[in-house]
């Protein structure tokens, strides 16, 4: 029986790094007047994250990517003045240029003290923000097959977002030295293929049931059902420093799926590959991002992500026509074209360096450049 079509609303979450303007480290924590007053914005959700020197916002329930762009354009700037007025800034950046994670305060919450109890060091490491899109798909065997499907598409999108070349002042030589971090943590990364909802439920069933999680939510996948809205939450990609390509990200996950359910209707399914030939890519993401090829299982070469983009907007073209969101799909064009966060960080890095800077003003030069960005367009 085909399930009926799902609503596919959108949320985005994103966690951004509070920066001091003078320094242009991270602050060691944000004064109480100041999370006061972050706790009422015009809509959706501001939340302190583990570091405390982090915050998080949630958009409201957008219906589509016209009212997600309004959203997420309210949220940042919301936060971006208001930290502004502390004399601090916010960057949206998978990881801060030069901040160092031994040099961090932690959040004192019950949650935050058990993981940190049960993780010990790695959890301490945890020096990156994230970017986070839900989509409501309502019936729950639909959200497990479409997780098995879209799944392929991962390492394309966190290709498109990397925002994460630099790590305690190094540049690691990745666009997205992100995951390398976060996989230290256990149950990260792709997700098992699921036949149903009942046998994801059983599958988390036997961790809880051994004490191992709680619930949920302690599932750190690329993608999983969410433990607290009936949504299939992308969590593979890093943060867009410019809101517009967070959109694109966002307007991509949606048509994909949109696509893959329509496809079901045609008696159609993605294949689906095994977990290591997908972490093959993920690995490509990460070292090359935009610039580079991933390989396409299909024809069985590596093709350029230039020319991947275009076969992702042709493939995903009539649903992102019915979801009204073909302009911020076609935008991934020029992502590949002029390159994500991560290349421009590196150019602002080279040419500082180029011009005589010391290595340590060229990481504020890039930060310079992340404050700068993180609001351009708002």
């Amino acid at each position: 029986m085909i399930p009926n079509k799902p609503r596919l609303t959108i949320g985005i979450e994103e966690e951004y790094f509070v920066v001091n303007r003078s320094t242009r480290d991270l602050v060691s924590e944000l004064p109480p007047k100041l999370l006061k007053a972050l706790e009422h914005p015009p809509f959706g959700e501001v939340s302190p994250e583990y570091i405390r020197s982090q915050v998080e916002i949630g958009t409201p329930v957008s219906n589509d990517t016209q009212e997600l762009t309004e959203y997420l354009r309210g949220m940042r700037t919301f936060v971006s003045d208001t930290v502004s007025e502390y004399d601090m800034a916010i960057i949206a950046s998978s990881t801060h240029p030069m901040a160092e994670w031994s040099a961090q305060r932690r959040t004192e919450k019950h949650r935050y003290r058990s993981l940190e109890q049960a993780l010990q060091g790695v959890v301490r490491r945890l020096l990156i923000c994230g970017m986070h899109v839900h989509v409501e798909i309502d019936d729950e065997d639909l959200r497990i097959d479409l997780m098995n499907q879209v799944i392929y598409f991962l390492p394309h999108i966190l290709a498109l977002s990397g925002s994460s070349p630099f790590w305690h002042g190094d540049n690691t030589g990745l666009k997205s030295y992100r995951p390398a971090v976060f996989r230290s943590l256990p149950r990260t990364g792709l997700p098992d293929e699921f036949r149903d909802w009942s046998e994801y439920e059983r599958f988390v069933g036997v961790l809880v049931d051994a004490g191992v999680i709680e619930d949920s939510s302690k599932l750190w996948w690329d993608i999983r059902p969410s433990g607290r809205y009936p949504t299939l939450e992308m969590r593979s990609s890093d943060l867009c420093t410019r809101f517009e390509d967070a959109i694109a990200i966002a307007a991509l996950y949606q048509a994909l799926l949109a696509m893959l359910y329509r496809r079901r209707l045609k008696n159609q399914r993605w294949r689906v590959y095994s977990r290591t030939l997908i972490d093959e890519n993920n690995w490509r993401a990460q070292r090359y991002g935009a610039s580079e090829s991933l390989i396409d299982f299909g024809v069985g070469q590596l093709v350029p992500m230039s020319v991947l983009a275009e076969e992702l907007i042709e493939l995903t073209s009539e649903s992102a026509e019915e979801l009204g969101s073909t302009a911020h799909v076609a935008r991934i064009r020029d992502i590949t074209a002029h390159g994500t966060s991560a290349d421009r960080q590196l150019a602002v890095f080279n040419e500082a360096i180029a011009s005589g800077a010391e290595r340590h003003d060229a990481l504020v030069a890039v930060v310079d450049h992340l404050i700068d960005e993180t609001v351009e367009g708002l």
